[in-house]
């Protein structure tokens, strides 16, 4: 198993970084608000699916390095998930503001890259949009990748910006709004990606079902995993 600092070192020929924001799949610490229509054992092996398929469409773009950041007690269980071809970092301080202000502290120290911070549960975003994200970030100081639900699913920046990343609002239907307004406290160019929608709840479980039914290969275990959650749920 490489370490961390021996993969970024392989990798560090690319200007682009893409680093998932993931935890170990435990149960009652993944997806949560999953738990009153699923069972936390089942949530859990429905995060395995999401994260293994976010790490193939990571992968599937080319010139990219691939990290994820996470909680320090998780590094053991993603370096044996996520393979020898990405480096697994341990974020400073505790939650997603700690956790993504540690990214650009991390990735843009001594270096002039464009690095995007991307969630781990829209395996089915199309690669595409990620490619354009990183072409936004060329011409900006801050791509956002929004949300349908008043929230971001990736943020870019080409420098830390400590900042930015604020707990308030964090995980509610403000989190954009307050983003984007410390953004312009800081004087930043804004650049946006496609709005998409990740998975928090049932409705979004049913939709991306549907969604993976037409087209399986675009998140493939994840779509085993629904078929088989929709056979037994109606």
């Amino acid at each position: 198993m490489k370490t961390a600092s021996e993969t970024a070192s392989r990798s560090s020929g690319s200007n682009r970084v893409l680093v998932i924001m993931a935890k170990a799949p435990s149960s009652g610490e993944v997806k949560t608000r999953l738990t009153p229509t699923i069972s936390p054992r089942a949530v859990t092996a429905f995060y395995c699916c999401l994260l293994d398929d976010t790490l193939a469409l990571a992968r599937s773009l080319d010139d990219v390095e691939v990290a994820i950041m996470c909680p320090a007690s998780d590094i053991n269980e993603l370096e044996q998930l996520a393979g020898d071809e990405v480096s697994i970092v341990a974020q400073k301080g505790e939650g997603l503001a700690a956790g993504l202000t540690s990214v650009f502290a991390h990735f843009a120290e001594g270096h002039q890259r464009r690095i995007i911070a991307f969630n781990s549960d829209s395996p089915h975003l199309p690669r595409s949009v990620l490619e354009d994200a990183f072409e936004t970030l060329a011409a900006h100081d801050v791509v956002v990748g929004p949300t349908h639900d008043g929230g971001y699913y990736l943020v870019g920046a080409k420098a830390s910006h400590p900042t930015l990343f604020a707990s308030d609002g964090m995980g509610t239907s403000s989190a954009l709004e307050r983003l984007l307004a410390r953004g312009r406290a800081l004087e930043l160019s804004v650049g946006f990606a496609a709005p998409f929608y990740d998975i928090d709840v049932a409705d979004d479980l049913t939709r991306l079902a549907e969604e993976l039914r037409l087209a399986p290969a675009r998140a493939p275990r994840t779509a085993a995993w629904l078929k088989e959650w929709d056979s037994t749920a109606h």
